[in-house]
């Protein structure tokens, strides 16, 4: 095997782990946020329809889309982008701007690395049969 066709696969594999340990840390960020507020909530319990939707979309769909990219990356990572992105539009609608500060997309990010780490699996398999 020549060193060309292993880097592919290292890369990869470098990008996966990274994705895997940044979506537990972003995970557990948002759970430890999640308690914080059932044991000290700083607010009444979301009622209105825009909490419900941000809390579905947000930490509910983007945390069980990254658990489900540990075994489907694409579909995992679609998923976590997918839910991202509405959130986003809905505060922008709802409240008339954007949520400010990086932290929504930071906790969000290892969908990206899932589907660039899924895209160079697919590649790679392609390359391979080809």
């Amino acid at each position: 095997m020549n060193d060309s066709s292993a880097k592919p696969g290292r890369l990869n594999r470098t990008i996966r782990w990274v994705a895997r340990g940044w979506s537990i840390a972003s995970i557990g960020f948002v759970l430890l946020i999640l308690v914080g507020e059932l044991v000290y909530p700083h607010a009444p319990a979301p009622t209105e329809f825009r909490d419900l939707l941000g809390l579905f979309l947000f930490p509910f769909c983007t945390c069980l889309s990254m658990v489900l990219a540990w075994r489907w990356e694409g579909l995992g990572g679609i998923i976590t982008i997918g839910s991202l992105l509405p959130f986003y539009a809905a505060l922008r609608i709802m409240d008339g701007r954007f949520p400010g500060g990086p932290f929504f997309a930071l906790v969000a990010a290892p969908g990206l690395l899932f589907l660039f780490s899924w895209t160079l699996g697919v590649a790679r398999t392609k390359d391979n049969t080809a």
